[in-house]
C-alpha cells in the first residue's frame, strides 16, 4: 500500500485531523484541529518529514505554504482552497482532494479562516510562521 493510501486510511479509521507517513510507517498523527499540528511539524520536524506523504482534513493556502516548506511529497485532503492548489502546483507537490472551494472559511462560516487570511499577501513560510505564532499566542 502506498504511503498516501496509508495516511488516508488512518485519517479516516482513527478520526485523525492530520497523518504523516514515510516508507509505510506513521511518522506523526494528531487529532488537534486547525493549524496547530502543521505549525508543530514546521517548527519541530522540518528535516524529519521531507518527502513524506501527508493526509489532512483541510488545506488552505497557509497549510499549503507549510507543506511546501516541509517538502511534503504527496498530499491528500478532504477540502482544499484554490489558493492552496496554486501553491502545491508551484511547489510540484502531488495532491488529491475530495472537495475544492474558493477559500477556507472560519469555523462559524462568516469570514476567511484566520490562517487563510494571514497568508493572503505572502508565500514566505518564515513570515507565515511568525503570523501563526502570534495568532496561536492570542488564543492562550
Amino acid at each position: 500500500m502506498k504511503d498516501i493510501e496509508i495516511a488516508k486510511k488512518i485519517l479516516e479509521e482513527e478520526n485523525q485531523r492530520i497523518v504523516v507517513v514515510k516508507d509505510g510507517l506513521i511518522v506523526f498523527k494528531s487529532k488537534d484541529r486547525g493549524i496547530k499540528p502543521m505549525y508543530y511539524l514546521a517548527k519541530n520536524m522540518k528535516g524529519d518529514i521531507r518527502d513524506n506523504s501527508l493526509a489532512d482534513r483541510v488545506i488552505g493556502k497557509g497549510a499549503a505554504i507549510l507543506c511546501e516548506y516541509l517538502e511534503i511529497k504527496h498530499l491528500y485532503t478532504d477540502l482544499i482552497s484554490e489558493n492552496a492548489i496554486n501553491i502545491l502546483e508551484k511547489g510540484k507537490i502531488e495532491y488529491e482532494y475530495r472537495e475544492k472551494c474558493n477559500y477556507i472559511k472560519n469555523r462559524d462560516k462568516t469570514d476567511y479562516c484566520p490562517i487563510e487570511k494571514r497568508s493572503l499577501d505572502t508565500e514566505d513560510p518564515k513570515v507565515l510562521l511568525g503570523r501563526i505564532e502570534k495568532f496561536l499566542d492570542s488564543l492562550k
